[in-house]
Parts: structure tokens; sequence; C-alpha cells
């Protein structure tokens, strides 16, 4: 573990004390970050006993209230615990700045395994493979079957509408962070808006539902979602199409250059994850590719804000200005495969 008092963005003397008030910590704690960079920060923690938590804060400087609203997280969280939707215990949250700069929520820690690529994948029988892939969709299942106003979340965002917004949201980000003309992605976001399918009733969105934001348990099934931190309300099927977008069969390329972990042999290929989901939600996914489309464009236009990002300097000048060239070219490619999917949506 790290030594407590040299973890940036852990005030480990008044967290220490915060703990002590909220919990059976015994002091001293230590604090490991486990992932950080733009996203929110979270750490292990641990006490003299071996006993741990997860602790989340937003990333050091200056950030949107909205992107990363601790206690809107912290919200959703305590609302699923009652559910069937796994996720980690809420311990507390505390949104007095003093204590650590920022607000922040603590967690129960749970053993888990993420899968983040291939060699992740291949640490994996072919069974719990399987027993992965088919977890995550009966998982997801589960959180579009929350009964929003029945769990305290009916007016987490608004219900109706939700596809439009996020095309309106997500092509200001492009053209706010684009640094030249790419054409596709202007004529797919025109042709996404004027084919929105009519929303059915307004489910949870998780908003970023892959096999690497869960934590999966020995036998490889999902003992807990992780990353709720721009899920919103809206159309469920949102969260189906981009899971599409991320999920690979056997032998398929991926617009990464990488082999996508769940190209694997065991996991469901994606035609049996559109399967087993409308066998378990009930829903019509006849019109899947439209969401499938979506799911290809919204990230064409995320990872154009990330190559704005790096070629600014965002991760230092390493003298070679074509260096993150990769990442427009792969704007292109998902723009590219949004289009094909927007066609087989007609």
């Amino acid at each position: 573990m790290s030594d407590t008092t040299t973890v940036e963005g852990i005030d480990a003397e008044r967290v220490t004390a915060w703990f002590e008030r909220h919990t059976d910590a015994v002091p001293p704690l230590s604090f490991e970050l486990i992932t950080g960079g733009h996203s929110n920060l979270t750490f292990r923690v641990a006490d003299a006993g071996g006993v741990r938590w997860v602790l989340r804060r937003p990333p050091l400087g200056q950030v949107l209230a909205t992107a990363h609203d601790m206690g809107r997280e912290h919200r959703i969280l305590s609302a699923l615990g009652p559910t069937e939707v796994p996720v980690p215990p809420v311990v507390g949250f505390c949104d007095d700045p003093a204590v650590n700069g920022a607000p922040f929520y603590v967690m129960g820690y749970i053993d888990g395994t993420v899968v983040r690529d291939l060699a992740g994948a291949e640490r994996l029988s072919p069974e719990q493979r399987r027993a992965a892939g088919l977890s995550l969709i009966d998982t997801l299942a589960l959180i579009h079957a929350v009964d929003v106003d029945a769990v305290g979340l009916g007016d987490l965002g608004r219900k109706e509408g939700y596809i439009e917004r996020q095309l309106k949201r997500w092509y200001g980000q492009f053209q706010q962070s684009k640094l030249r003309e790419v054409p596709v992605v202007d004529e797919v976001y025109e042709h996404l808006l004027s084919a929105i399918p009519e929303q059915g009733p307004a489910t949870i969105v998780h908003g970023d539902y892959r096999l690497d934001n869960c934590l999966l348990g020995p036998d490889g099934t999902v003992v807990a979602v992780l990353d709720w931190e721009i899920c919103t309300l809206g159309d469920p099927l949102a969260d189906l199409g981009l899971l599409q977008v991320y999920w690979a069969d056997p032998g398929e390329p991926t617009h990464s250059g990488l082999p996508a972990a769940t190209s694997a042999e065991g996991f469901p290929t994606r035609a049996e994850l559109l399967e087993r989901y409308a066998q378990r939600s009930g829903r019509d996914l006849s019109q899947i590719d439209f969401y499938v489309a979506f799911g290809y464009w919204k990230l064409a236009c995320i990872i154009e804000g990330v190559y704005a990002r790096y070629k600014g300097g965002a991760m230092g000048d390493r003298g070679d200005s074509g260096a993150f060239d990769v990442f427009g070219e792969q704007v292109v490619a998902l723009a590219e495969a949004a289009r094909q999917a927007a066609g087989r949506a007609e």
C-alpha cells in the first residue's frame, strides 16, 4: 500500500478522522489509487485490521460539477442497493470540501476481477467467459427493470426525448473540440436526428455499460456494476446499442486496432446477447441498429475530444505532432461504422 502521507487527492489525517466517525475503521489507514485520469478518482482504503473500502472523489483541478457529482453517484448506488442490481454497498457521503478538498463517498470493497483486454480475458476459462457474457446481459436487463419512481430516482433526469438530447449534446461537444472537418460525423448526426425511434417508458440508463465497468466473481458472473457517474433516465436501448459497439465477436477486427477481450473463446456472440436481452426484458429490438449507430457515433465524438486534448498537449510534448493521429483516424472509422449501422436500420 501507498504511504498515507503522499497520496495525491487524499488528506490522510482528515479522511482518517472521517472514517473513525462513520465506520469501525482501525487507524492507521492506507490509501492506494486504483483508477484515475480525467474521470473520477477511485482509491482503495485499508485499515490496520485489513478491512477495505473504496473511496471516490472528483479528479484534481477544475471540474464541472454536473460531470463529477459525488452526491449524485452516492444517491444512485443507495437507491439501487435494495434492488436486484448488483452494486457495491454504500458506507457514507461527505459533502464538506474542508475534509478532503472536494466531496467524496465511500463504498464497501468487493473482491472481483475487471477484464479490460484480451490478456485479462484469457485468464478466465471459456466457461467463465460465457458466464460473464450472459450475466452481463442479464444484469443490464435488471437495471432496465428497476422502477425508478419506486426507488426514488424518478427525478434523476428528464424521462422523454433522451436520444434527441444526447445527439445534440454530443454534437455540441464535437463542434467545440474538433480539430478539422469530419463530414461523416456531420452526415450521421443529421441522419440519426431525422430517424429517432419512438421512445418507450424511460428507465435507468447507465451510459457506459460494458464488460470492463463490471466486477466479475470467481464463476465469471457480475458481482458489481461500477462507474455510474453519467447515469440518467432515458431510452434503455441506448445502453444495449453501446454494449454492442464495445463487444467484438471472435476473429472480428476492432476500431482500436487491438484484439477485444470478448473475442476470446467462450464469450457469447453479439447476436446471442441480443436474443438473451429480448427474452429477459421483453423489449422489441427491431430497431437496434439505430442504437448501435448512435453508439458508434457517440464514441466518435468522445474520441475527437480525446484527440483534441492530446494534440493540445494534455500528455506533454512528445516532439512528434503526429503521435496522436491514430485517435483522429479512429474517429473517422467509428463514424463510418455508425453510417453503416444507420444504413442497416433503414
